[in-house]
């Protein structure tokens, strides 16, 4: 790290400085264990492998990283806002493997990357278009309103997905127990998430916390079986899988996937803000001149796309860069691009240990169960917050309209509705119908359009 005489009491590392080897290694350990509890959880509840998802994250972060030329400090983890539509997918083309509760449904995944890959493709024509008009244009599209109710959806849609696990689906005699275990995991994961905050490193891994303190609790009852590990090999080859690219069903789950990316857009923009406030900060400390990455947004999409097609292609979760990985650099003050490409070699190397996956496999679904409670609750809270920070007025019959439009159709239509489909059939695209979540995104985008093309009176 370079300083003048002016700052060499300050400690921090920014974008483009390299810490030594020692530091470099710890830090981005630290780094690893922070995006871990989400990443693998995604994978489990989704059926995708887990050593694969750890492989292709640390993959996909080193590649973003180096196609933002190293100028955006970001980490990539398993995205949740994708869960929804992707158990959708996982329910409807490889429902005996589902619901047989494996760990890995292989004939789901390949249907799935496709649509992750396009998602890449979006992104990255919406960072190019930014970069070259700006973001105004693009918040005019997709304003607040739009972007906050599409993340409260999201997360409210996914109910079922939580209480499933947690103990709706368990048979009569063991569901008193799935439940307890699950609620246990619930209060664990809240009181580690509250008051461990600003605790350092471990204050940042509640959710890690409360896997571990539920699955302790799930093994006298019962619930947790060793035997995979047993047999599990040390270091085993990830399981690639190839896009179903010649699928006519993959294309036409491919859009509902791939719309999605309409609710990541803002978080991964508000992830961008916070990081050069940060960064900012430290180098006015340092002496150095700012590096002004809020300017980036453009960019930053373009590196969230080259993320997405990584994953797409070797078969990981669809990804999203981590606001808990942004918290721990603004507490230890690291915001080194090389710490994070080391974060992501270790994940790359823990990728091919057999057994570290098949341990995490072991998880019980009551665990996972309650740790989503919490989480799927946080992603619609999350929405709220969105619409809250860019002070949207819930007084104006237009915001009010389209808000609440997003909200029936979404969260009723996927709840209430046959497979969570609106009945009306789009040859190729949607054959059986359009899903709910896709359904309100694309009502909610033409509402606003048509108040924009037709202004209303003020």
């Amino acid at each position: 790290m370079t300083t003048d005489s002016k700052s060499t009491k300050v400690l921090g590392y920014l974008p483009d400085d390299t810490p030594p080897v020692g530091a470099m290694i710890s830090l981005g350990f630290q780094q690893f264990l922070t995006m871990f509890p989400a990443t693998v959880l995604v994978a489990i509840m989704t059926r995708f492998d887990v050593g694969i998802t750890l492989l292709a994250s640390g993959l996909g972060t080193i590649v973003a990283l180096l196609v933002s030329k190293r100028k955006i400090p970001m980490y990539y983890g398993s995205s949740f806002s994708y869960i929804a539509v992707i158990i959708t997918v996982m329910s409807k083309f490889a429902p005996d493997c589902y619901n047989s509760g494996a760990a890995y449904c292989p004939e789901g995944v390949k249907i799935v990357q496709v649509g992750i890959i396009l998602t890449a493709v979006f992104e990255i024509l919406v960072g190019l278009l930014i970069m070259r008009v700006g973001k105004t244009a693009l918040d005019r599209i997709l304003p607040p309103i739009v972007t906050g109710s599409m993340a409260m959806v999201i997360g409210v849609a996914l109910a079922n997905a939580a209480l499933g696990p947690a103990g709706n689906w368990a048979a009569p005699e063991v569901a008193g127990i799935t439940w307890l275990v699950a609620f246990i995991t619930l209060i664990a994961t809240i009181l580690f998430s509250v008051y461990l905050q600003g605790k350092g490193l471990i204050g940042m891994l509640p959710i890690l916390l409360g896997a571990i303190f539920g699955y302790l609790v799930a093994i006298p009852f019962g619930l947790v079986n060793f035997a995979p590990v047993a047999t599990a090999g040390w270091l085993e080859l990830p399981k690639f899988t190839f896009p179903a690219f010649t699928s006519a069903e993959a294309w036409g789950m491919a859009l509902s996937i791939a719309l999605i990316f309409i609710a990541t857009v803002p978080e991964s923009t508000a992830h961008l803000y916070q990081m050069s406030l940060y960064i900012d900060n430290l180098a006015a400390e340092l002496g150095r001149k700012p590096y002004n990455i809020k300017g980036l947004i453009g960019l930053n999409l373009v590196a969230d796309g080259a993320d997405d097609l990584v994953v797409g292609f070797l078969g990981g979760c669809a990804g999203t860069n981590y606001g808990e990985n942004n918290s721990l650099m603004a507490i230890t003050r690291n915001y080194s691009t090389t710490v994070l490409m080391a974060a992501g070699a270790i994940a790359v190397v823990f990728g091919f240990f057999g057994k570290l996956v098949a341990l995490v496999n072991t998880m019980p679904q009551a665990v996972v169960g309650g740790l989503s409670i919490y989480l799927f609750g946080v992603i619609g809270m999350q929405g709220v917050a969105l619409i809250q920070s860019e002070k949207v007025n819930l007084f104006d019959p237009k915001q009010l309209a389209i808000g609440a439009v997003i909200l029936i159709l979404g969260i009723g239509g996927n709840l209430t509705l046959p497979d969570g489909m609106f009945p009306f059939p789009l040859p190729f695209l949607f054959p059986n119908g359009i899903p709910a979540i896709v359904f309100a995104a694309i009502v909610g985008i033409l509402m606003n359009l048509v108040f924009v093309i037709f202004k209303p009176a003020e």
